[in-house]
């Protein structure tokens, strides 16, 4: 589902504005927080494969590391 968006970062200005200008579009956000959830950061590494860069962004079948594919 493409509205559905899955946000893997942590409290930083370019994880908080993918965050609210995804919401803001009509999507819904799911934020997981990689520094408080090993499970997350396990996640987060499987979709990226394993760059340690936030944030990282899944929508459907799409991947983006970095806000604005930076």
């Amino acid at each position: 589902d493409t509205h559905r968006v899955v946000i893997f970062g942590k409290h930083l200005t370019d994880t908080d504005a993918a965050r609210r200008d995804f919401a803001a579009q009509g999507h819904e956000v799911v934020y997981r927080n990689v520094f408080e959830s090993d499970a997350h950061m396990a996640e987060m590494l499987r979709h990226s494969g394993n760059r340690r860069s936030v944030p990282v962004i899944v929508q459907g079948d799409s991947v983006t590391v970095g806000y604005g594919g930076t």
